[in-house]
């Protein structure tokens, strides 16, 4: 594998100076290939992660493939790592012509994809929300809740549609308290496919998994965790995180694992210029991913990706017949949007 001769980051928002914003990286092969990686930029210290960690350790590395690549964790948070690694698996494709998603083990050719619509400030307002997903094919959606904001926006949209797929996310916004645990166990009575990311903990994941025929899903954020939460039977669905998990090795490893003990699986986007996303695809297509993935577009958002990826029907294809992820990047609006950018070189 050719060494990496630059190392590229951009601090990028959709609309220049305004949320939400991600931190796309670049990687530069000796021949000239490039691939590249993104992450949701939360926080100023994944930045600071980029320029003074991982970037000056990249040019003038020898690698043979991306796991080679696993000893960058310990020099930087997991979304700067995801971006980094996303990136490597996106060069390494494309200089060995091997589409992502077969390096990764996929098989599937499409990807369902599912909605999430975030909690809203009336209720009246969701049942035309869930109706646009539906006509827009989405076989599943997700309810963002908290407490008080739980129950009744759940019958709400159950009685609006009696057969439709249903999830919760609960973005570890509830405790173990009584009252929580009581609320969570009553959104049982509407049918739902997973309720996650209910607890910051995992032990409260068992309690209620006992209780609850809907598949709990945990938040997990990497492999030690994941064990935990399957010896403790703290769940039974997983929410692939790419960000979250540090990148797509350690991704597949917790899908591989999750798969293997008979759990329902189903991946997230991170990142609103695709490249999260199409790496996100790739790993959807591996056989453990049972569920619709959430991969939908940014709403509203233009498209910096050829081909565009878009959900059509609800699907989404696999690009199978390109390498690397399968999508070129519009690099000059990129970077016109960039309100911060890095350069390191082997120079």
């Amino acid at each position: 594998m050719p060494s990496i001769v630059e190392f590229r980051a951009y601090r990028v928002a959709m609309h220049r100076g305004r949320r939400p914003e991600s931190a796309l990286v670049a990687l530069t092969a000796e021949d000239g290939t490039v691939g590249w990686g993104e992450s949701a930029l939360l926080d100023e210290e994944t930045w600071a992660d980029l320029a003074q960690r991982l970037g000056p350790a990249l040019p003038g590395l020898e690698w043979d493939r991306p796991e080679d690549l696993g000893g960058l964790g310990a020099l930087g948070g997991p979304r700067a790592t995801a971006a980094v690694e996303i990136a490597a698996w996106d060069l390494w494709g494309r200089v060995h012509k091997v589409p992502v998603a077969h390096a990764l083990g996929g098989t599937r050719t499409s990807v369902v994809t599912g909605a999430r619509i975030p909690c809203q400030p009336h209720l009246d307002n969701l049942p035309s929300l869930v109706n646009r997903y539906i006509g827009g094919g989405h076989t599943r959606v997700t309810l963002e809740v908290r407490p008080g904001w739980d129950v009744e926006a759940l019958r709400t949209v159950r009685q609006a549609y009696p057969a439709l797929a249903l999830q919760v996310d609960g973005a570890c916004s509830y405790t173990d308290s009584p009252d929580d645990l009581e609320a969570l166990e009553s959104l049982d009575a509407y049918d739902l496919v997973a309720i996650e990311r209910p607890f910051r903990d995992l032990a409260p994941h068992a309690v209620l998994q006992r209780s609850v025929r809907a598949a709990v899903a945990p938040d997990i954020g990497d492999l030690d965790a994941l064990d935990a939460a399957i010896t403790m039977d703290a769940g039974r669905a997983l929410s692939l995180r790419v960000s979250r998990l540090g990148g797509l090795t350690t991704a597949r490893g917790a899908h591989d694992r999750a798969y293997a003990a008979g759990w329902d699986v189903w991946c997230g986007g991170s990142g609103v210029f695709g490249i999260g996303r199409a790496a996100s695809v790739a790993l959807a297509s591996m056989p453990g991913c049972t569920l619709p993935s959430d991969i939908t577009e940014f709403a509203g958002g233009p498209e910096y990706l050829t081909p565009p990826l878009r959900s059509h029907g609800g699907v989404i294809a696999v690009p199978l017949t390109q390498p690397g992820l399968g999508h070129e990047i519009d690099v000059p609006r990129i970077t016109r949007l960039a309100t911060d950018e890095l350069r390191i070189t082997t120079g």
